[in-house]
């Protein structure tokens, strides 16, 4: 095994604390809006609280994935919600099993589901990295090159 730079180390660390965490604020959100993407009772239970599990609790665990990790956070910010529902989807079927009033969804319209909540999910670690970047597109050329006294007269 070769050994990395110490950068790519804390790198690596605060990746899986944002994974962690971006988990960790999807699951609790999960359980305190009490919806199962993988239960189906029936056509009510598409309702605010579903729709606000679907679209804006992903967008916000995008931001804080964004947040933590830095730049790049963008390519993060799509593990949590897919971790999360997969592991509630597993403990459905397997542990915890299906209730009476409630029927599971078929698979295919299950990950057509999580397709969207990891959708939601990326627009908010765009909007996470705008927040880290404080400005959206390339930064300028001089922001980033420091620009040597004579590389500037012969730009003149």
């Amino acid at each position: 095994m070769s050994k990395l730079p110490p950068l790519t180390w804390a790198r690596f660390f605060s990746g899986v604390v944002a994974v962690t965490m971006g988990c960790a604020l999807n699951y609790f959100g999960d359980r305190l809006l009490g919806v199962k993407i993988e239960l189906f009772r029936g056509i009510l239970d598409f309702n605010s609280l579903w729709v606000i599990d679907m679209l804006v609790l992903p967008f916000f665990v995008g931001i804080l994935v964004a947040v933590i990790f830095g730049l790049g956070g963008k390519w993060l910010c799509y593990f949590p919600p897919l971790i999360v529902k997969l592991v509630s989807y597993l403990d459905s079927v397997y542990l915890s099993g299906i209730p009476e009033d409630a029927s599971l969804i078929p698979f295919g319209m299950w990950a057509l589901f999580v397709t969207v909540v990891m959708t939601a999910a990326a627009f908010g670690g765009v909007m996470g990295e705008i927040m880290v970047k404080r400005t959206y597109g390339r930064s300028p050329r001089a922001f980033l090159y420091k620009q040597s006294s004579d590389s500037r007269e012969s730009d003149i």
